[in-house]
């Protein structure tokens, strides 16, 4: 927060110029650290605000990184490092969520605190030393009504999952990934008795699995990518990139990895089959255009959008 509200941190400074640039009514940040107070994410607000761009309605709740379990997750002798979290952090709210908004958010229905093991049809681990209290959210799963000018209301459903990777034969990391886009699917089926699904539903987030290349339960996200309630507007950049190593279209990438890894589509919003998508896209620019520098300063992940038309409906 101190780094925000100084005002001269490079990486800070391009994404107030990228958020700006990308002008989205509704905008979730990964990565973003929670504070208890959420001064972090008023400072920054107030910094996009003499940007140019308002977001007078946030919400940021306490993530599940970071929070010690007191068990040794990744059984290397050692307890209270950073893997041994519910989800992966150094400290409690380390690379949370931020959902910023031009429009009203209603009350969340927070799923962080699902544990893994009760996710009808879980790939956990049956031996996972943390069983009995490990939480599915690596970040959290948050349904969050947004109302619209004309009163009615869509609800986002917001999530970051764990990189399918830094992990053992166990594919402990990558099982968890796949449960977390899965979780969604659940919902949708009614398999969460607990947690009925939203009538107008928009899936937003970081799954950290690419449908066709890189680490991870593939099936998990091509599973979600299909599901009947959902639609995939297929979002793309023009960077001209090729990826001869990989199947999926390189236009659909939404990162850009170290070398040996190259780009993925693990970003996405995903709206409900009956809203009406008007454009969608990636903005990952091609070469050449001033704003790829401060996109590279801001993070390996490349913003994603989607346009809804929410037109009230005809009046019989």
């Amino acid at each position: 927060m101190q780094d925000i509200a100084a005002g001269d941190d490079p990486q800070i400074t391009a994404a107030l110029r990228v958020i700006t640039r990308l002008d989205a009514d509704v905008l979730l940040l990964t990565g973003f650290d929670h504070d208890v107070l959420g001064v972090a994410a008023t400072e920054f607000a107030i910094a996009l605000a003499a940007s140019g761009i308002d977001y007078p309605h946030r919400l940021a709740l306490a993530p599940n990184t970071g929070i010690p379990t007191g068990r040794d997750l990744d059984r290397n002798g050692r307890l209270g490092e950073a893997r041994d979290a519910q989800g992966y952090g150094r400290f409690p709210g380390q690379a949370g969520m931020l959902l910023l908004s031009r429009l009203p958010l209603g009350p969340a229905r927070d799923l962080s605190g699902l544990l893994w093991a009760d996710l009808p049809e879980n790939h956990m681990p049956v031996d996972d030393p943390a069983r009995d209290i490990q939480r599915l959210s690596t970040t959290g799963h948050w349904l969050v009504p947004l109302t619209l000018p004309d009163g009615r209301q869509i609800t986002l459903a917001a999530w970051a999952a764990t990189p399918p990777v830094f992990d053992g034969p166990e594919d402990r990391n990558g099982r968890r990934a796949g449960d977390e886009a899965l979780l969604w699917a659940q919902l949708l089926d009614g398999a969460l008795p607990d947690h009925p699904a939203p009538d107008s539903l928009v899936l937003i987030g970081l799954s950290n699995l690419d449908p066709t290349d890189g680490e991870g339960p593939r099936g998990a996200m091509a599973t979600l990518l299909a599901h009947p309630a959902l639609q995939d507007p297929a979002p793309r950049g023009a960077h001209g990139r090729t990826e001869p190593a990989h199947q999926g279209d390189p236009a659909l990438d939404t990162a850009d990895f170290a070398a040996g890894i190259g780009g993925l589509r693990v970003d996405y919003i995903l709206p409900a089959a009956s809203l009406d998508v008007t454009a969608a896209g990636v903005m990952w620019p091609g070469a050449g255009d001033p704003l790829l520098e401060d996109l590279a300063a801001t993070s390996p992940h490349f913003p994603v959008w989607v346009d809804l038309a929410l037109a009230a409906p005809q009046s019989p």
